[in-house]
């Protein structure tokens, strides 16, 4: 009896959580896939048990299925002196041409992929949000972003609520094999 209990809890948590999160960040229009496609570096994020510690923070986008994408995050952990890989896939929430994507990294569980800001000239730049103020990334093509771009991404994120004194600011040093 109680393992049904311990079932029962689980799936009304399930059924919940989407009822707790924000209704929706904003996402960018005329997304393309193709393009968004490759290696990202983290700039900046929330605090988050998943990559606490980490530096060297990348994000890498492929095609995996039609209209599935492959998701390696990886990160060096400092204490631990050894590289660290989450392994995730991605889908459309909605339209193709939206930026609103659903990741999982442990399945059935989904989380939002909100492209709230993106640099749709040269794809160089994004700001993403998940479904709740805890989640907020700061992405780049390259190791470091200039302030002035950083900052109107900032006040972008300051406007939907997230707390942007609370961002930890990724060390890209690039030396580590």
């Amino acid at each position: 009896m109680r393992r049904l209990y311990l079932w029962f809890g689980i799936l009304l948590a399930v059924m919940l959580i989407p009822l707790l999160a924000k209704d929706s960040y904003p996402a960018i229009s005329g997304f393309e896939l193709s393009r968004y496609l490759g290696t990202w570096y983290e700039i900046a994020r929330m605090d988050h048990s998943f990559e606490r510690g980490l530096s060297n923070v990348t994000a890498t986008y492929s095609m995996k299925d039609e209209g599935v994408v492959a998701v390696l995050n990886r990160g060096f952990d400092e204490a631990g002196h050894r590289w660290k890989e989450a392994n995730g896939s991605a889908k459309f929430a909605g339209p193709n041409n939206v930026g609103r994507l659903k990741v999982t990294f442990f399945w059935p569980f989904y989380g939002g992929y909100n492209i709230m800001a993106l640099d749709q000239e040269e794809y160089g730049y994004a700001l993403i949000a998940g479904d709740s103020p805890k989640y907020l990334w700061v992405l780049c093509r390259q190791p470091s972003m200039p302030d002035s771009i950083l900052q109107p991404l900032l006040e972008i994120a300051a406007s939907e609520g997230f707390q942007t004194d609370d961002l930890i600011y990724v060390d890209q040093h690039q030396n580590l094999k």
